[in-house]
């Protein structure tokens, strides 16, 4: 299959690009900054989602798969507007099998910076009204909103140690995703699964779940 993940350039895209190479599948990655991965199967394309004027016109794909994403001032326009951008030109047709967002858990939490979590909210409504879209075409669409992964862009955190002792007192699992991990979902939900659609799927550890009930302790 032909598939086009954004942001392959590091992190969780690369590791999607990779999964799907080594599975087999055609792969056209995007992003800002040049080439991390090699492959004879891999084209990649230096280009920022928000200028649409430069968007290529591509052969349809299979499946898009929405990764790029910053964490600063350009979240609602990367993040947001660039996902819609992308999704607009290449994911919205009669071919298409599947469509991912890689959203975040802040935005089913609020518990990361303004913009950001308003960005990833928007992103996982859009998720829903792709969803509705592209369901004539027997498609899906959903979004992978993980927690923590090991990444280089949580090296602040992974690298101090009060700080990581702290997130891992509120993650039931005392552990973060690997990279390999959220590329195993990227894979799973967009060429196994065929009816799972328009769904928010958080995948955090169990961190936004970590509550305590408070009751009087009893006799058994």
């Amino acid at each position: 299959m032909r598939v086009l993940i954004t942001g392959t350039s590091s992190g969780i895209g690369k590791g999607i690009a990779e999964k799907f190479l080594k599975e087999g599948h055609s792969v056209t990655g995007i992003d800002r900054k040049e080439a991390a991965v090699y492959h004879e199967n891999y084209r990649h394309i230096c280009m920022d989602i928000r200028a649409k004027e430069q968007y290529p016109d591509f052969p349809p794909f299979d499946i898009v798969i929405n990764n790029a994403g910053v964490q600063n001032e350009e979240d609602i326009d990367v993040n947001l507007k660039g996902t819609i951008g992308i999704t607009e030109k290449y994911g919205i047709h009669s071919g298409i099998r599947a469509v991912l967002m890689i959203g975040s858990a802040s935005g089913h939490n609020g518990s990361e910076f303004p913009e950001y979590v308003a960005s990833k909210g928007g992103v996982l409504s859009y998720t829903k009204n792709v969803a509705l879209r592209i369901a004539k075409y027997g498609a899906v669409c959903n979004s992978l909103d993980f927690g923590g992964v090991l990444t280089e862009l949580n090296k602040p955190v992974m690298e101090d140690k009060a700080l990581w002792e702290e997130i891992m007192e509120q993650t039931p699992l005392k552990r973060w995703m690997t990279v390999e991990e959220s590329a195993d979902w990227a894979y799973f939900m967009t060429v196994t699964n065929r009816f799972c659609t328009g769904q928010n799927i958080l995948i955090d550890g169990l961190e936004a779940g970590n509550a305590h009930f408070v009751w009087p302790e009893t006799e058994n």
